[in-house]
């Protein structure tokens, strides 16, 4: 068994668009390790072009965790991926002491180095009333509303997620506090140590990736994929962007250039969140998109053999 000295878990995060899945397998290609995908998104069977997710290619070359395991109709937290996805690595561990993670979702990233936080019990009356308003007011109204009450997680939570949304208002109300006042409060016990990797790039740089990817995204057939979950558009899982941006085409609401164009839009604020997200993550070391894999793999081999 190894100790928590000599288990490490190199966790590579960043905005969407910016190259972590190229890295991640530069990584764990060095150390023959495998990878967790961490990204809430590609965890849907249904969901491919939409998420980006790892081509077959790169999935045949480093074998990878947690890529389109459920379906879109399968609920799944934080908590259940903390559980899955820990359990995964003790297996791994047993194998390789070094092990790499990959992803941009920043809930469940914090939920595997630190934990899950504790919350109070809430009234349930209160998740009604907002569903309630926000089926009525539509989901400004509760992102107003969580500005207003707790304008820390404002910024970083996927404002664009009504489920989300909602959970953190729940708190704000049931318990008088703002949500972000329950974070990080649970102490550190994982038996590895994080090594935590980010990739960034200029905004205007990062800005013109998403743009490109976009646009590959809709001649790789995103309209198409869309147009089959079209039917399933009320479930949380396809509350995301690139999808729910199409869904408003289908409706008649727009065309489809609008709504292409509302992708680009979108897909750039929630890069920007992310990076607000992460760049308050602690013990991060920070590198261009452009840095050479080797050089950052030097970095990381000074830590695990300091």
């Amino acid at each position: 068994m190894y100790s928590k000295n000599n288990r490490y878990l190199i966790v590579v995060i960043g905005p969407t668009a910016i190259g972590k899945t190229a890295l991640g397998i530069e990584i764990a290609k060095h150390y023959n390790s495998n990878i967790i995908s961490c990204d809430s998104r590609q965890f849907y069977r249904e969901m491919n072009i939409g998420t980006a997710v790892p081509s077959q290619e790169e999935l045949s070359i480093i074998p990878h965790h947690f890529i389109q395991h459920i379906g879109i109709d399968t609920p799944y937290s934080v908590g259940d991926f903390e559980r899955d996805a820990l359990a995964k690595l003790e297996d791994l561990f047993q194998h390789n002491p070094i092990q790499v993670m990959v992803g941009g979702s920043g809930l469940f990233v914090n939920a595997i180095i630190n934990g899950l936080d504790d919350f109070p019990d809430i009234d349930p009356n209160i998740r009604e009333d907002l569903n309630k308003e926000l089926e009525e007011k539509g989901l400004a109204s509760l992102q107003n509303k969580l500005k207003e009450l707790d304008p820390v997680h404002y910024e970083k939570v996927a404002i664009d997620n009504p489920q989300r949304v909602t959970r953190a208002l729940e708190v704000c109300i049931g318990t008088g506090k703002p949500y972000s006042s329950f974070l990080n409060k649970k102490a550190n016990n994982r038996n590895f140590t994080p090594i935590i990797i980010g990739l960034e790039a200029d905004r205007e740089l990062m800005y013109q990736r998403i743009n490109k990817r976009v646009d590959i995204m809709i001649d790789n057939g995103l309209l198409k994929e869309a147009e089959a979950l079209y039917p399933f558009r009320k479930n949380n899982a396809l509350q995301t962007v690139g999808y729910r941006e199409l869904f408003t085409y289908f409706d008649g609401d727009c065309n489809l250039d609008f709504a292409i164009e509302e992708i680009k839009k979108n897909t750039r604020r929630f890069a920007k969140r992310q990076m607000t997200w992460f760049k308050r993550t602690e013990g991060a070391k920070w590198f261009d998109f452009t840095t050479d894999p080797n050089n950052i793999i030097a970095e990381i081999d000074k830590i695990i053999n300091q």
